[in-house]
């Protein structure tokens, strides 16, 4: 039988491996008969052993494998260390590394690339490519998530910072959670501005109705800051710089969706098909809806660098079908 280490308060500091929403209408289900469900690609003797341990915690409460699951309940995993880094295969990929040294390595992580392994993503993760690239990563974290200390969602684009070291990974995890790293995004977005820049500061939680989604919280929630700053407006669609403070859960999304300025390619947050057949412009309609992801790239990535101390600064050039996208809307809408 696999015997899985007890949970403990360090674990419960780093995000979970896994993590379910169980959604409505789900039947009367066990526990352990759900995650076997959820991940066949693990054993039932090992799945029962991690409840056993208190790694799995249905809405940060433990339970046994008899639980009863109900909808909206959150079951998160945690997995031991040492089993879960043996599962990581290395897979060579181009990376896009725009800097590299002993402590950190900065990448232009393309479009539709998941960052770290999770649910339906067991393989081809940019994980599996960072460890064909370089084989020791920081330890610290998630272990399926080594040398993360950021991430970006599967559908955008643009500059990550990888810690290499140990010391490396625990100096950025306190810059970015002291706000001093500044980043810097591309948003393209539905709709004209009346001005010029802006900022957004709106708590944010998860979303009461659907437990996948984030939203905009009166009176509770994460303080989360955006600021905005016009880059072209072409009337029906937008170019903004913007800039976050924090770094909430698709922040950037939910607070311009919150402004009613969703971005384009978008569906999760009111920036799909819907929104592009209702534009005027028919070759701009054609356009838009040719869009598969967010047009959302995190175009600037500064911070201090964790051994030198000294201020590093990366530019990461715009994908392919960003570039190509604003080519075209400018010259449908040119003047």
């Amino acid at each position: 039988m696999v015997v899985a280490e007890r949970i403990t308060l360090q674990d419960l500091e780093r995000d979970p491996d896994h993590e379910f929403v169980v959604a409505e209408g789900v039947g009367r289900e066990r526990i352990d008969c759900f995650l076997a469900r959820m991940l066949p690609e693990y054993s039932r003797n090992r799945l029962k052993s991690l409840i056993k341990n208190r790694r799995v915690l249905v809405s940060r409460q433990p339970v046994k494998a008899g639980y009863v699951i109900h909808p909206a309940d959150v079951v998160s995993i945690w997995l031991d260390v040492q089993q879960a880094v043996s599962e990581l295969v290395p897979q060579a990929m181009d990376l896009g590394i725009l800097y590299e040294d002993a402590d950190i390595l900065v990448v232009n992580k393309p479009p539709g690339l998941v960052v770290h392994p999770g649910a339906g993503h067991r393989e081809g993760t940019l994980v599996h490519g960072l460890l064909a690239h370089c084989p020791r990563l920081a330890s610290q974290g998630s272990p399926l998530r080594p040398g993360n200390v950021h991430r970006l969602d599967q559908g955008t684009s643009g500059a990550m910072v990888v810690a290499k070291s140990d010391r490396a990974y625990s100096d950025l995890v306190q810059q970015f959670k002291t706000h001093s790293v500044q980043k810097e995004y591309l948003a393209l977005v539905y709709g004209s501005f009346r001005d010029v820049s802006g900022e957004i500061r709106a708590s944010m939680g998860r979303h009461p109705g659907d437990r996948k989604k984030m939203a905009v919280l009166q009176g509770r929630g994460r303080e989360a800051v955006s600021r905005w700053v016009l880059e072209k407006d072409w009337g029906e669609v937008s170019l903004l710089h913007v800039l976050i403070e924090t770094g909430r859960t698709h922040q950037i999304r939910v607070h311009l969706s919150h402004l009613h300025h969703p971005i384009v390619g978008d569906p999760t947050y009111g920036g799909g098909s819907g929104r592009a057949d209702a534009l005027r412009s028919k070759p701009l309609r054609q356009a838009i809806l040719q869009v598969r992801r967010p047009m959302l790239h995190a175009m600037r990535l500064g911070f201090r660098h964790p051994a030198s101390k000294t201020p590093l600064e990366f530019h990461a050039p715009l994908p392919e079908d960003f570039s190509r996208l604003l080519d075209t809307i400018s010259t449908l809408l040119q003047p």
